[in-house]
């Protein structure tokens, strides 16, 4: 089930690990609709919610769900170990890298780093 909590001034809802999959561009928009519901401002996705196309940048979608969510304004985080997918895409680690230097696309392995990043 998902939940909402707020993180240091931060509305987050965190989505649930067993929820549908967020396996192409029309799937966004059931998560930013459940967020605009929680008015929340950013939305924390598991990586088991997400297809393995996401994280193979050939097929766009992770640029598709990035670009709709900063044309929504929400901040978007995907909480999980993605090290494996790093470590088969140069491309990936370096486009999970540049994400992590703004503030509308983060990569984190766990709630707590979540916590940690929204802190700073």
């Amino acid at each position: 089930m998902d939940m909402i909590r707020e993180l240091h001034g931060t509305i987050v809802l965190i989505c649930a690990e067993d929820g549908p999959p967020l396996a192409a561009e029309r799937d966004i928009n059931d998560f930013l609709g459940a967020a605009w519901a929680a008015e929340a401002t950013m939305v924390a996705i598991p990586v088991a919610r997400l297809d393995p196309a996401f994280f193979q940048l050939a097929t766009r979608l992770a640029g598709e769900v990035a670009q709709k969510f900063v044309n929504y304004r929400m901040r978007l985080t995907i909480i999980g170990d993605i090290s494996a997918h790093c470590a088969q895409s140069k491309a990936l680690r370096n486009f999970v890298y540049e994400s992590n230097q703004g503030q509308a696309l983060w990569f984190v392995n766990d709630l707590a780093a979540l916590e940690a990043r929204l802190a700073a």
